[in-house]
């Protein structure tokens, strides 16, 4: 008959079993648990649909860019010998003056959109200045294209045929400075983050400790 207290069977609970003993803890488990993925919280949420948004409406802004460059471009005249197309001003100024007055609108369109956009979300953060980023570089696309469609065709030889020999006709828009597809988020950048700066929502500043009371312990 063993001793009592053998190892092989339970003894006394002062003396050692010879089994390991196991954790009976309710959080005990066999692996460590994952944290599960957060969601982004609603102030996010809030921020991002307000980008979206005005990333839309400076985009659709761009219709009235393009409309106004057709209108304030310098026109380019042409004129054909019924051979070949050469330009009536040698010094080539007008075709310039189209990058330059495109650059110009989009600077003052970035600069009207950064104010309205904090006018209208003072608590904004950096998903707005994205939003208009992203905006003012559709918008400045939208407004190329829109008006390079609507001003004079870019089938010069044609149009020189329709109109006849010596006759002066303006030619298509372009934009030579594909640079000034910028101007306008940038300058919307930049303004916001001026006016968020210097007139944005400030951090309540943490209260100082009370000075202690004379005599206190």
């Amino acid at each position: 008959m063993p001793p009592y207290g053998h190892p092989g069977h339970p003894g006394h609970p002062g003396q050692p079993s010879g089994y390991p003993e196991q954790s009976g803890g309710a959080g005990y488990s066999g692996h460590a648990e994952r944290p599960e993925p957060s969601e982004p919280g609603p102030e996010l949420r809030a921020e991002l649909v307000q980008a979206s948004l005005v990333a839309i409406a400076v985009a659709v802004a761009g219709v009235l860019l393009g409309l106004l460059w057709l209108w304030l471009a310098p026109k380019v005249p042409l004129i054909s010998d019924g051979s070949a197309v050469y330009l009536k001003n040698s010094e080539g100024e007008d075709a310039i003056g189209a990058d330059g007055v495109f650059t110009l609108l989009g600077l003052a369109f970035g600069v009207v959109s950064a104010v309205v956009v904090f006018l209208l979300f003072r608590h904004g953060g950096i998903a707005l200045v994205i939003g208009l980023a992203i905006g003012g570089v559709l918008a400045s696309v939208i407004a190329w294209r829109l008006g390079v469609w609507l001003g004079p065709t870019s089938d010069v030889v044609a149009h020189a045929k329709s109109v006849g020999k010596g006759v002066t006709f303006d030619g298509p828009l372009k934009l030579g400075a594909k640079g000034a597809l910028l101007a306008w988020s940038v300058a919307a950048m930049v303004v916001h983050l001026v006016l968020t700066g210097l007139f944005g929502p400030r951090d309540p500043e943490p209260a100082l400790p009370s000075p202690a009371t004379p005599g206190a312990r």
